[in-house]
């Protein structure tokens, strides 16, 4: 029953996520416990246990937002964020980001967007917008806007017309993205666990990582059809071992009233 219990959890926590960006799904493994051996031949299992619950990373479906700032991943790999009071490193697939008053790429929860800070993509550090690097020859030209292509690279635009590369947004894969740690807000630690594909965060479209899609985020992959059937499934295998308990005391009542 405690076993069921967990599997209800997990369910109930995919469903109330249905529509958290980026969510991804989690399933409960069971595996039957240590059986009790009444004679060489004779064996009675003592139950089930939770081996694992697995989280599912198959990608979700990616939908338009016209916010320049949003971005979804199209294929395997993480965006590389940090807490700027912690310096604490997070992976994430949520790209609902915005840049912040001092032009710094932010997630909703105001970790910062690691990537090449610089024009010759080779500082890693907080990726900031803004016109600072620009090649522009006319001193009175100002910061206007910014894009951002498929392989996360920074293209910055002045009020002159002019542009330059501001920096590149990065991405993280893991070999077993299984032994992730949810942080909560749509973020995983344990990174070294996981079995990093690279020793630093590499350019979208390389390393067999996927590509950057902006203006466009990627929802939850709950299939909520799925996760129905499979709480109906969960409760009658709960219903059936509280059955089972029930009759249990049944039989022994009847015992002790053999004896009278």
């Amino acid at each position: 029953m405690q076993n069921f219990q967990t599997s209800l959890d997990v369910i109930g926590n995919n469903i109330s996520n249905s529509n958290t960006t980026a969510f991804k799904a989690s399933r409960t493994d069971f595996s039957d416990a240590l059986s009790n051996s009444l004679s060489s031949t004779v064996q009675v299992g003592s139950g089930v246990q939770t081996s694992a619950v697995q989280t599912n990373f198959t990608g979700g479906t990616i939908t338009s937002t016209n916010i320049a700032s949003d971005m979804a991943i199209s294929g395997s790999g993480f965006f590389l964020v940090k807490d700027p009071v912690s310096g604490t490193e997070y992976v994430t697939r949520d790209g609902s980001f915005t840049v912040d008053n001092s032009g710094y790429l932010v997630t909703s929860n105001g970790m910062r967007v690691q990537g090449y800070t610089d024009s010759n993509l080779s500082t890693i550090g907080d990726i900031q917008i803004d016109g600072n690097g620009s090649t522009s020859t006319n001193s009175d030209a100002t910061y206007k806007g910014y894009s951002v292509d498929s392989s996360g690279t920074i293209t910055v635009t002045m009020s002159d017309g002019s542009s330059f590369v501001r920096g590149q947004i990065l991405l993280e894969g893991f070999t077993n993205p299984n032994a992730l740690t949810s942080a909560g807000n749509n973020l995983y630690t344990g990174m070294a666990n996981a079995g990093m594909t690279t020793s630093a965060a590499v350019a979208p479209g390389t390393y067999g990582l996927g590509t950057v899609r902006t203006s466009a985020l990627e929802a939850s992959n709950v299939d909520l059809t799925s996760e129905m059937a499979n709480m109906i499934t969960a409760e009658r295998g709960f219903q059936a071992n509280s059955k089972v308990i029930t009759t249990s005391d049944e039989m022994m009542q009847d015992v002790i009233n053999l004896k009278r």
